[in-house]
């Protein structure tokens, strides 16, 4: 297989500088902040890679020296760190069940930064046979690799339009990024600053004793996560709105009566949350499971071939390989590896300082947690960094992993924890030693999950393996710096769904955080033998049936319809959190289909044709996300210091109404106008 570089392995180029990790520490803020706020808000998070990119190279170009190895080392950074904040869809449970107070930052740090940098560590040896000699198409990284490409050719015609050889200078897209960036941004400070506009509206009503909704939220930046995520998922989230609010709670709500003084929406609501989302649970389970099944024989190839990569040989041809072959050695592998296990037993230990048992009784338990983490972090970072490869970053089933290893682990915890568990408030321990231990996981998992994918944009560019490497080491300590800091800003501010640090707090602005909210109620529900098992199986029948109609469909059609996932997130998701992201990825779809027919039109094939606006798109879309995420975290911010829910408001209660048809129209505008500049470039 020839190799695509952009720079030969015989040219050396400065990669790994201090001007590019400054940088990458300032993106890996912007980008950790946004993913942390928008996670906690809908459970979901973006891949900062294509975004990450196209700042490095606007900044970047102001120096005559800079390549585009280091803009690629820049990224890689910047995305690693981004990805990290996937740990908030675990972590905030400790403050949900009354743990933590707040988010303990070497605790934090300890965690976050030791799980993602083991991460880092399993998948090096996982990149010559997943990264090389595949054929997976790990979307983001070769969108990233590309980018970076066409930037470094801008480049050129720029510094040959400075010498007059041609006639214009060209962008690197980062306009894109601004333009969508301000519009959300403003938007956003209207909506939650000053409340001139509404950020949802909802229609309920009664059929035959069925409460129905028609939910529509006006979300900036669930319309650019939407765009991102295509139509597939966009449509299998919206089976799951269909599962949840056109059949389960209306058939619920027939079997009862709404009590007496009470609205139909919070009856309806009180259903979907006590009953519904427990249906959804089982089928992102099942989704989870059905995942990690397909991905065994894969994953335990690579594996495979991974350790016959360390071996003495191997070693030997690694110090004759060429510069973008050079992966850190196994040595450093094994030291680094070493030091973060060291790591988390410290941490490990301090969480368990309180523990009603005994001194030996924490060293066993942090030693099955650690030993947990592991092993099973080990084996759920081939699997990430395959389907990764497989359907990009922001598809993969992180939050899905999670809850295997949330079950996984508090099993473990009541087969082998007797003593903790027969002491006074040893289960309320046993659950936040679970949930901690599936926080670590899910840091391997979610690094992983993106590393392959930086690693594969390094290997299109001509990057050193080693380099690149130790760019994602830093990325993730700079990332697990921010996470405790963002993290206990937005609790003091908005508080967590059925955890509000204050009392007399607006319940409505809680932050839902949906993941840590499901996780939280399945440990406790193992651990108080209390699960509502009825609608979980429930869901897993319906898991498992999407399953077969998928694979009967697959075989029909040669292609998959329905991420199972997508459809669970969809029932777990409040309606109008999900409505916006159908939105974007319908309104992805409609513009392919258009770009499609113009290109049709003036006979030219459509990737071509279609490049440049379906940039436009990808970094409008990424401007949504991180405008509002960061109006979210600046809000967040002022309220604190205000200690008011709405310091900023310009109206009052009564102004819902008009403001909720305000946000819609203001909503539709923007649709209008992502529409017309990206067609602009067809």
């Amino acid at each position: 297989m020839t190799q695509p570089i952009s720079v030969p392995a015989e040219v050396t180029l400065p990669e790994l500088t201090f001007r590019g990790i400054l940088l990458g520490a300032i993106i890996t803020v912007i980008f950790t902040a946004s993913n942390v706020f928008l996670g906690l808000k809908v459970g979901l998070t973006f891949s900062s890679a294509i975004p990450a990119a196209v700042i490095s190279m606007s900044v970047l170009r102001l120096f005559k020296d800079a390549n585009i190895l280091e803009n690629n080392m820049v990224q890689t950074q910047a995305s690693a760190a981004g990805t990290l904040s996937a740990i908030i869809f675990i972590l905030p449970a400790l403050v949900m069940m009354g743990h933590w107070q707040g988010f303990p930052f070497w605790q934090t740090l300890g965690i976050c930064a030791a799980g993602g940098m083991l991460g880092v560590m399993f998948t090096i040896p996982l990149r010559h046979v997943m990264v090389v000699q595949s054929d997976l198409p790990y979307p983001e990284g070769v969108a990233a690799a590309e980018i970076l490409r066409v930037g470094s050719a801008e480049r050129a015609q720029d510094e040959a339009a400075d010498d007059g050889r041609t006639p214009a200078k060209t962008e690197t897209g980062m306009g894109d990024i601004v333009t969508g960036g301000v519009l959300a941004a403003v938007v956003s400070f209207a909506a939650g600053g000053l409340r001139v506009l509404g950020d949802n509206v909802s229609r309920w009503f009664e059929l035959g004793g069925a409460v129905f909704r028609l939910p529509m939220g006006f979300s900036l930046a669930l319309l650019g996560a939407g765009y991102l995520i295509g139509i597939v998922a966009g449509l299998a989230m919206l089976t799951g709105l269909i599962i949840s609010w056109g059949i389960a709670v209306p058939i619920l709500s027939a079997m009862g009566d709404v009590p007496a003084g009470m609205s139909l929406a919070k009856y309806a609501t009180g259903l979907w949350s006590s009953q519904v989302r427990f249906i959804g649970a089982g089928v992102i389970g099942v989704g989870a499971i059905w995942t990690l099944a397909t991905l065994f024989m894969p994953m335990v190839r690579g594996v495979k071939a991974s350790f016959a990569a360390l071996t003495k040989a191997g070693a030997a041809r690694a110090g004759r390989a060429p510069r973008t072959e050079r992966d850190l050695s196994a040595g450093w592998i094994s030291v680094v590896t070493l030091v973060l296990v060291a790591i988390l037993v410290a941490t490990f230990q301090v969480f368990l300082s309180g523990a009603p048992v005994s001194p030996a009784g924490i060293w066993k338990l942090v030693a099955y947690s650690v030993l947990f983490a592991f092993v099973f972090g080990f084996l759920v970072a081939a699997a990430c960094g395959y389907m990764a490869g497989l359907v990009g970053t922001s598809t993969s089933p992180i939050s899905g992993v999670g809850i295997v290893a949330i079950v996984l682990v508090s099993l473990l915890m009541l087969a082998l924890g007797g003593e903790l568990l027969d002491a006074q408030n040893g289960v309320q321990m046993a659950i936040a030693l679970s949930i901690f231990s599936t926080s670590a996981v899910v840091a391997v998992a979610s690094i992983a999950n993106d590393n392959l994918q930086d690693l594969k944009t390094g290997w299109l560019v001509g990057a050193t393996p080693w380099r690149q490497q130790v760019a994602l080491l830093i990325g993730c300590v700079g990332g697990a710096m921010v996470i405790s800091p963002v993290l206990e800003l937005l609790y003091n501010a908005y508080g967590f769904a059925d955890a509000m640090p204050r009392e007399g707090m607006d319940a409505a602005q809680a932050l839902s955080a949906p993941q840590a909210t499901l996780m939280l109620a399945i440990a406790r529900g193992i651990f108080t033998h209390q699960l509502n098992w009825t609608m979980i199986l429930i869901g897993m029948a319906v898991g498992v049936g999407l399953i077969v109609v998928d694979e009967i469909m697959k075989r029909t059609y040669r292609v998959a319809r329905i991420p199972v996932l997508a459809v669970g997130i969809g029932i777990y998701l409040p309606p109008t959190v999900a409505t916006p992201i159908v939105v974007g990825a319908v309104l992805a779809w409609l513009l392919e289909r258009a770009l499609r027919r113009r290109a049709a039109a003036a006979g030219k094939p459509y990737e071509q044709f279609a490049d440049a606006a379906n940039r436009r798109g990808v970094l409008i879309a990424s401007g949504l996300i991180v405008g509002e995420s960061l109006v979210g975290v600046l809000l967040a911010a002022i309220i604190g210091a205000a200690g008011s829910e709405a310091p900023l408001a310009l109206v009052g209660e009564d102004f819902a109404q008009t403001a909720s048809f305000l946000g819609l129209a203001v909503f539709v505008l923007v649709v209008v106008l992502f529409w017309r500049r990206v067609m602009k470039l067809a």
